[in-house]
């Protein structure tokens, strides 16, 4: 497993991707609170929103269509508030019976309100995705963290991201590890089937397993550790350079957000 495994970022040469990481950074944040922002049943503020997604995505080079597959896997967290469904009070829209449950006489009325809100939720979340996408897209990680720390962001914070970014393959190459010694010590049955013991028994191997890989990731970081600090490690990330901002950089981000606080007020007032 390789660390390029994980990383979203797209070589391409556009103006997003010139763009200083610093303004891609506050610009997908504030599309991120906009969406926040946004009441409850502002279509026309979401379909704002969507379309300058998509414009900033087409000038940036990255194929729509692989953003947009990538967001789907945001969706199914999203389902977490079809509670709204049900708990808000308005018209009802679809009464789903329960047949099972006293004799059938219980049933969910999904209302009008809770429909709207469940609806509002469900396009907050993914087009927030969307954008956290393409700033992957279009920006190093290095550059998102360097940006990060411009901004004012905690030094541990990003460290502790930086960390748990660039070690993530590292414990999976320890699963892979542990993975194939555990097959090489299984035995093959007739047929190609697995003996081994029972499910109590392969769950205590799952759970050795487990064992294993949080004192192996300890014992790693201790050593990764002692080698930054004798490397002059003092608790902060350091670069070398730092880019200055150019003068189209600041008016670029200026007009994205003064776009988001007409959409802001558009939602507000129609």
């Amino acid at each position: 497993m390789h660390i390029h495994v994980l990383d979203q970022y797209q070589e391409v040469d556009s103006p997003i991707h010139r763009l200083d990481p610093r303004i891609k950074l506050i610009s997908a944040l504030a599309f991120i609170l906009a969406c926040a922002l946004t009441p409850d049943g502002g279509w026309l503020a979401f379909a704002a929103m969507g379309v300058l997604w998509l414009a900033l995505v087409l000038l940036s080079g990255v194929p729509p269509l692989l953003l947009l597959r990538r967001g789907l896997v945001a969706l199914p967290f999203a389902l977490a508030a079809m509670t709204v469904l049900f708990t808000l009070s308005g018209q009802p829209v679809v009464v789903i019976p329960i047949p099972f449950l006293a004799g059938g006489r219980w049933q969910l009325t999904i209302t009008d309100a809770g429909l709207v809100r469940f609806l509002t939720i469900m396009l907050k979340s993914w087009l927030s995705v969307l954008m956290a996408l393409l700033l992957s897209a279009t920006t190093t990680f290095p550059d998102i963290l360097r940006a990060m720390r411009d901004i004012g962001v905690p030094k541990v914070l990003v460290a502790v991201i930086s960390f748990m970014y660039r070690y993530i393959f590292v414990l999976g190459d320890e699963v892979l590890r542990l993975m194939r010694a555990r097959e090489a010590r299984m035995a093959s049955g007739p047929n190609g089937q697995r003996s081994g013991g029972s499910v109590v028994w392969r769950a205590q191997v799952v759970g050795r397993m487990a064992g294993s890989l949080f004192i192996r990731s300890l014992d790693r970081s201790d050593r990764v550790y002692n080698a930054m600090v004798s490397r002059g490690y003092a608790g902060e990330l350091r670069w070398l350079s730092r880019p200055q901002l150019q003068p189209w950089h600041v008016a670029w981000g200026s007009g994205f957000v003064l776009i988001l606080v007409m959409i802001q007020l558009m939602a507000r007032l129609t």
